[in-house]
């Protein structure tokens, strides 16, 4: 594949690097919340992940960064290691396990991932992102920004929370929600792109309206604090640098940091194959990522966000799929939102303060009906429902459990029918006047031993029967061993068997 030169598409890359930027910011603040961590580390990821790994990446519109999936462990992590720092090492050494894994081609796990499932995860992606940003387009913010799991850390549950939203609105954030989705739909309408206004990006103008909006009515209806951004505010740039924290080397000989990193880099690891997968299905351009170098990408990114002091990393499909929905083109898109994380914390920490989350929550329900798009649900329909099940049932797996969970299920159900078609199509048996064909096609295994007796048992004395072995690939010893048997009993009844066998195929029957 040509390569794609960095900045070839700059004018569509730099308003999508904005939207993302936008995306991500209440993601990190939300995640390091959800962990347990200091608010500032899961900037400090965000940042290594869109210049670091974005820089190293093969990947056109992967976006990386903390991860909700890896919050929970990552929250169970610090509690049983002694201090924050020894945790740190654990996430340098992840990285290491990671730069491991892609040198012994590990990636090619996301190849075996059907596509099924991937569709059916990217749907479920975009109703989580719907059902969990409702509550904050109301004014609703226990949980924190980017949960992705069913049971919520608050005590309640997606459902419930959506409920408990209903009697708590804040009208000031409705308001704000509803006037973001009509800039959405309309400025780009409205807005001749030829124009230098066609390369402000909508969810822009949503931020900036939001926050003169919460400026301007602060005296008459105050937002309150959990409703608006909360970045750390450093007093001068010695203030700014104590945001960094250094691993704890000293605690190399602790096994349960060693523990923590393998867990960390497998589920990682995982998580990033998958979203790699799945933003390559999205991806307008169809660019295909390099999976093995996008886990040498993302083991750098780990061990360089380990050692200043940010959250693990893995590809995260919300910020990857807003990428794709702003038209972003190439990987300048992430590598320009870290750069934009970086420099908003430097210098304008007090403005970033004064957005809604709900103006926020406005631009992720955006992006997540289109990720649920309902053609997507014809489209699967139509495929029959050996690609409908699995799609379906992948979708309500990841709602109600959590990504991880919901895909290992989706799988199961997509080999299950993988199964069936192939017991059904190993073999096919012809009868014609008195003559039996018996052709094996592909590969036929133990799983098909059933079927083939029951093949062979219904033919009579007294007919003549072919076996055609000459188009499998591969047949089973145990089907060899039933072939061998009918053989003999052949003998002993009026049956003529002949068997074919390939040029290539040499089985002793």
């Amino acid at each position: 594949m040509k390569p794609i030169k960095l900045f070839s598409h700059i004018s569509k890359d730099f308003p999508a690097s904005i939207v993302v930027f936008l995306v991500a910011l209440p993601l990190c603040l939300g995640i390091s919340l959800a962990s347990g961590a200091p608010m500032i580390s899961g900037v400090i990821g965000g940042i290594v992940g869109g210049i670091v790994i974005g820089s190293l990446s093969g990947s056109q519109l992967s976006v990386s960064g903390p991860a909700a999936g890896l919050s929970a462990i990552v929250l169970t992590s610090i509690g049983q290691l002694p201090t924050f720092n020894a945790f740190l090492l654990a996430v340098v050494l992840a990285g290491v396990f990671q730069v491991v894994l892609g040198y012994l081609k590990a990636g090619i796990i996301g190849d075996y991932i059907p596509s099924s499932v991937i569709k059916g995860m990217l749907a479920a992606i975009g109703i989580i992102i719907i059902l969990k940003q409702l509550p904050h387009a109301v004014g609703y913010n226990i949980d924190f920004e980017g949960d992705e799991s069913f049971s919520q850390i608050d005590g309640e549950n997606t459902l419930t929370a959506l409920q408990s939203a209903l009697y708590k609105l804040t009208p000031l954030a409705l308001c704000v929600t509803i006037l973001g989705l009509l800039i959405q739909i309309v400025w780009p309408k409205i807005i001749n792109k030829q124009t230098w206004l066609g390369f402000i990006p909508a969810p822009l103008i949503v931020v900036l309206v939001s926050i003169l909006l919460n400026i301007g009515v602060n005296d008459v209806v105050e937002i309150s604090d959990k409703g608006l951004v909360s970045i750390p505010i450093a007093n001068d740039v010695s203030g700014f640098f104590t945001f960094f924290s250094l691993p704890d080397f000293f605690q190399i000989t602790n096994s349960k940091v060693w523990s923590i990193a393998i867990t960390l880099a497998l589920v990682a690891s995982i998580e990033t194959l998958l979203s790699l997968e799945a933003v390559d299905k999205i991806d307008p351009d169809k660019n295909f990522s390099p999976t093995n170098r996008e886990l040498k990408a993302q083991g750098v990114g780990n061990i360089v966000s380990g050692l200043i002091g940010g959250l693990p990393l893995t590809s995260v499909i919300v910020r990857s799929s807003a990428n794709v929905t702003a038209g972003g083109k190439t990987k300048l898109t992430t590598i320009l939102h870290g750069l934009f994380l970086l420099i908003s914390i430097v210098t304008i920490p007090s403005l970033l303060n004064k957005i809604p989350l709900s103006a926020l929550a406005s631009i992720l329900l955006f992006t997540g009906y289109k990720l649920t798009n309902p053609k997507l649900f014809i489209s699967s329909y139509k495929l029959g429902k050996s690609q409908f099940l699995p799609f379906i049932t992948t979708i309500i797996a990841i709602v109600l459990t959590d990504l991880l969970k919901g895909v290992a299920i989706g799988i199961c159900v997509a080999v299950v029918f993988i199964l069936i078609n192939n017991y059904r199509k190993a073999f096919t048996l012809v009868n014609i006047d008195n003559n039996y064909l018996l052709k094996f096609r592909k590969d036929v295994t133990f799983l098909n031993k059933a079927h083939l007796k029951a093949q062979l048992e219904s033919i009579n004395e007294d007919y003549n029967l072919i076996i055609d072995l000459s188009d499998a690939d591969f047949i089973d010893i145990d089907v060899l061993e039933i072939i061998k048997e009918y053989k003999e009993h052949c003998e002993t009844v009026n049956i003529k068997l002949e068997i074919i066998q390939g040029k290539n195929q040499n089985y002793f029957i």
